[in-house]
């Protein structure tokens, strides 16, 4: 084995007699300097051959090896030091599943700046709200969205260094990535880190209020890894192992669920960018390069299981990981009959504290109706959710919570929001904003959320945004948006909404707000249903009562 192995995440190797021993015995491990580029790349680039990426663009395919993924972030980060990037300055990376996603972050880490993950399906709202927040000094884009950053950079008036990805003719300011660090030396010495350093701003889905900057250090890769052994992995990792999820490469459960915890193992992802999810293409990714660990919203499972996979080789898949929405027993028939016997695994955790519960299989048996049991290095409890300063009994329902201090998972705080953080982490523990229950054996079950938020696909839709942008429209006094059933993709938005004097609310203008929306938000934010209102319910200090809505709608 190469250098730099950290023992403290190999305890798969070793035989556990049950999970509470492995649970027991484990011990967090952060040394004091720690750069996550370091560990996801450079160590494994003097194994020749040995595969990082397989990239694959609406058809075209490419393989990256560790080696070449190394001349590549050295290239680039050389070139960003150049245009003016340093220690600590953030950098926007507005770009899908690909290999230069990869590129750009690993980049961004060696030089010792920080990296924000920032969707494709972001309107130049949502951006310009996200790189204004961030101070961001530089910003790598695809051609899937360069138009709508274009907006947003006019929008914020910002001098920001820019490189775009694809099919793109750049502009006066900008450069094509390729063509910019061509000729760049592919050596560049790895910024020494502090463990305790910014790697990554990951801006939450604004459920109350704004979206958050969460402000995450290069620790945060450690605080994945026994989750990503345990429920992703299944207690096993492999030579033959491939890692790949249709997730957008933009939220925290993609990046490091996945991809870059996979790196770490040395072990290939797969990038496939190929437009919307298709059941079909997804059957045919998972043969062509013989994934064996599948990390999926329930959403695509649903359409997965909704299609016909005989055509297609799925033996090679062994674990299949799930989060974000509940998963039902048959979900684990389909998988053990549809990808000869592969197991199905539930993960919970949120953007400030990701992979705390998961199923391990291995170790102890799934159950349904629960997200599995508390992660190995997690102190998970249920505490009371109006004063958070002590534990409920065994089976009640409170607000799920994991011990702050000594998780290297657990974020450092939020970007210019001191309150917010304060709120967030209280006596001691991170405060998730769900409830749930643990029971007797240790299992964690999700019951609701505080909050309004909306999960929608895997997304976490947050009302206020949607609220803010309907309300931007010139016919629209006010609004409230809540979540509603939908078959495939378990929750929709719904909008309330109260018009102006003399507008009428009919078919037109309902397709013009929707139009409205999803120009500005992200693409899967906009409201699925709208309804005209004379007036929102609201509480006496003027709020609008979502309960209410939900009543009305019969949800609880």
């Amino acid at each position: 084995m190469i250098g730099n192995r950290i023992e403290a995440y190999h305890f798969h190797e070793d035989d556990w007699e049950s999970y509470e021993a492995l649970r027991s015995a484990f011990e967090w491990e952060v040394p004091e300097q720690f750069n996550i580029a370091t560990y996801v790349c450079d160590r494994w680039a003097d194994e020749e051959g040995r595969i990082a990426v397989f990239d694959e663009q609406y058809g075209e395919r490419n393989t990256y090896t560790f080696y070449e993924l190394r001349n590549a972030t050295n290239r680039l980060a050389n070139y960003l030091r150049a245009a003016g990037v340093g220690r600590g300055d953030r950098v926007g990376i507005n770009t899908p599943q690909r290999a230069e996603t990869v590129i750009a972050h690993i980049a961004c880490w060696k030089l010792g700046a920080v990296s924000i993950p920032l969707s494709t399906l972001f309107g130049p709202d949502a951006l310009s709200y996200r790189l204004s927040d961030a101070d961001a000094v530089a910003a790598i884009v695809d051609e899937s969205n360069v138009e709508d950053f274009r907006e947003a950079r006019t929008d914020i008036g910002a001098e920001l260094s820019v490189l775009t990805v694809g099919d793109v003719t750049p502009e006066e300011d900008e450069a094509d990535l390729w063509a910019a660090i061509d000729g760049e030396p592919r050596t560049f010495d790895v910024v020494e880190t502090d463990a305790e350093e910014d790697a990554v701003i990951i801006y939450t889905s604004g459920t109350t209020g704004e979206p958050k900057g969460v402000r995450h250090a290069h620790r945060l890769l450690l605080g994945h890894l026994p989750l990503f052994v345990t429920t992703f992995c299944n207690m096993s990792i492999r030579t033959e192992d491939v890692f790949w999820t249709p997730a957008e490469w933009a939220w925290i459960a993609s990046l490091f669920d996945v991809v870059f915890s996979g790196l770490y193992y040395g072990q290939p992802i797969v990038a496939h960018n190929a437009g919307a999810f298709d059941a079909a293409d997804a059957f045919g990714v998972i043969e062509r390069y013989g994934v064996t660990n599948l990390f999926a919203p329930a959403t695509a499972l649903r359409m997965l299981m909704g299609a016909d996979a005989s055509a297609y080789d799925l033996g090679s898949v062994r674990c299949i990981t799930s989060g974000g929405e509940s998963l039902g027993g048959n979900v684990a028939a389909w998988a053990d009959e549809t990808f000869d016997g592969a197991r199905i695994h539930e993960g919970y955790g949120q953007t400030e504290a990701n992979v705390l519960v998961g199923d391990c299989t291995a170790l102890f048996p799934f159950r349904d109706g629960t997200m599995g049991r508390a992660g190995v290095g997690h102190e998970i409890a249920i505490v009371d959710p109006d004063t958070a300063d002590a534990t409920v009994e065994t089976g009640e329902t409170g607000e799920i919570a994991v011990r702050y201090d000594g998780d290297p998972v657990c974020f450092k705080r939020y970007l210019n929001r001191p309150e917010a953080t304060d709120g967030k982490v209280r006596n001691g523990w991170l405060l998730t904003e769900d409830l749930g229950r643990i029971d007797g054996d240790g299992y964690v079950a999700f019951e609701s959320r505080k909050d309004d938020v909306i999960i929608s696909a895997g997304y976490r839709i947050g009302p206020t945004e949607i609220e803010e942008s309907l309300t931007s429209h010139g016919a629209v006094v006010d609004s409230a948006v809540i979540g509603i059933p939908d078959d495939e993709r378990g929750e929709v938005p719904k909008a309330f909404v109260v018009l102006s004097d003399g507008r009428a609310g009919d078919a037109d203008l309902r397709t013009e707000l929707t139009a409205h929306v999803r120009e500005r938000l992200a693409q899967y934010e906009y409201p699925r249903e709208i309804e005209f209102v004379e007036e929102l319910p609201t509480t006496t200090t003027g709020k609008v009562r979502r309960t209410s809505l939900r009543e009305r709608e019969g949800l609880k």
